[in-house]
């Protein structure tokens, strides 16, 4: 499942990141804490690893 917007796969890479051990768990804050709770580490590195080009930096919820 590919990221959406920018924000989406910097969120992503920051709780990849945490889950991985190599950032605090403390220091994620909205989109990327909860992501970190409810997604698997194969889920977040799918989202993380998406391209940025041609990506909108945010996208609206519905």
């Amino acid at each position: 499942m590919p990221a959406k917007s920018k924000a989406q796969q910097k969120a992503a890479g920051s709780a990849l990141s945490a889950k991985r051990g190599e950032a605090k768990k403390s220091d994620l804050k909205g989109a990327s804490k909860s992501m970190e709770k409810s997604m698997s580490e194969k889920q977040l590195d799918e989202l993380a690893s998406t391209k940025r080009k041609g990506k909108p930096e945010h996208v609206a919820q519905p």
